[in-house]
């Protein structure tokens, strides 16, 4: 059975415009619609990050939408 090698790559927690978090390989050209939030780390450490910070899953649009609604 062949040794499966750990993950040594570096990665950034990225952000959308709709506030939606994912990691993305800090060596490569961020993809169009996304930016930096600013940790960097190996994967669990990201991953974590994200799992700490990203509270509410809904997308910034449909929060927005529901406040409008209920200030109405």
């Amino acid at each position: 059975m062949a040794e499966q090698s750990a993950d040594v790559q570096i990665y950034d927690v990225v952000l959308n415009d709709e506030e939606q978090y994912s990691i993305w390989w800090a060596d490569r050209e961020m993809p169009e619609g996304w930016r930096a939030e600013g940790t960097r780390g190996t994967k669990e450490e990201c991953l974590a990050h994200i799992d700490e910070v990203w509270t509410d899953m809904r997308p910034l649009s449909l929060r927005r939408r529901m406040a409008e609604s209920a200030a109405n």
